[in-house]
């Protein structure tokens, strides 16, 4: 195998299936932007089993991939932290001073790559008067029954197969914090779950999120709130559950036999127990990272980071870092 191959990546991975004019335009922007890299051809060959999807879930992506093409307007909203609507919220005075130390709960979102869904969660906290350090939105891994791997590491693809995510049972999230009293926290769930709901678009099948190319348990949608189904956070997620999709407590994914507990299933959220299924931090290259197809501002993929960066927000993992 070349030295030099593209990126072994599931959101590729899992569109080779179709080979479409329609879905070989939609990845074109995708292939550019993704890096070329060196990789073992065993670690190729076990991506793509873990990208392998039923038949029935190939024609329902299929599908979504013409209504894209026909759609310019939801086809550049695709992994572009622009799907979602924006939050309708006003800065909330609390959470804009209150440090990141004093009185926080952390929370977490999944569903699909965690790019663009990042840029989504950054904007609301803007909007929440959130600034510069004070920004709690990071990517990572989470909602896997086996925790981390040696080291206590949890890596991407790039790491030791022991620790890479998927093998642990991990899906891609993105972590924010809810700051301050209760009323406060409350209103800060509701903006964060009206954002993630709308992160998602109708299908003939259910509600589908918007980059349906990454497939497989690794890109499922998973929620993780301290007490699961338990907390009064749940009864926010059931109100802003506007579409009605189902909500399934779960005690995190594992594998049995190749076969994932916790699959890749259109209209399905797995809430689960962020205080027993904790958040991992991704690598830094993974950090306000530009979308798939979509770059966004210098202010965001640099500034921001930056500004994390300073905080010790974000910072080595002791996995593997890239450039790109």
């Amino acid at each position: 195998m070349s030295a030099q191959l593209v990126h072994c990546h599931q959101r590729l991975k899992a569109s080779r299936p179709f080979q479409s004019a329609a879905s070989q335009a939609r990845c074109k922007p995708v292939q550019r932007n993704i890096v070329q890299a060196e990789h073992r051809q065993d670690d190729c060959v076990r991506q793509s089993r873990m990208c392998r999807q039923s038949l029935t879930k190939h024609a329902v992506a299929a599908i979504l991939a013409l209504s894209l093409s026909a759609s310019p307007s939801l086809a550049a909203s695709s992994g572009s932290g622009q799907g979602a609507p924006a939050a309708v919220v006003s800065a909330d005075s609390a959470s804009s001073s209150t440090d990141a130390s004093d009185n926080t709960t952390p929370i977490y979102f999944g569903n699909g790559c965690f790019w663009g869904r990042q840029k989504d969660f950054v904007d609301v906290e803007k909007a929440l008067g959130r600034e510069g350090g004070k920004i709690s939105a990071i990517t990572g891994y989470a909602g896997g029954a086996k925790g981390a791997g040696p080291g206590d590491k949890v890596c991407y693809y790039y790491g030791p197969k022991q620790a890479v995510y998927e093998e642990l049972g991990h899906a891609e999230v993105v972590q924010m914090e809810l700051r301050g009293e209760t009323a406060q926290t409350r209103r800060q769930m509701e903006a964060f779950a009206d954002t993630y709901f709308g992160q998602f678009r109708k299908t003939p099948f259910g509600m589908m999120r918007l980059d349906p190319q990454d497939a497989g348990p690794a890109y499922r949608n998973v929620i993780g709130i301290p007490k699961g189904i338990d907390s009064p956070l749940f009864e926010v997620l059931k109100e802003r559950n506007k579409n009605g999709m189902d909500l399934i407590p779960s005690d995190g994914n594992d594998f049995n036999r190749g076969k994932a507990k916790d699959n890749d299933q259109i209209n399905v959220v797995y809430i689960v127990d962020s205080d027993k299924l904790p958040f991992y931090r991704a690598e830094q290259y993974h950090q306000f990272h530009n979308g798939i197809g979509k770059p966004f501002s210098k202010e965001y993929t640099v500034d921001l980071k930056r500004a994390l960066t300073s905080t010790r927000r974000i910072g080595p993992t002791g996995c593997p870092e890239l450039r790109f």
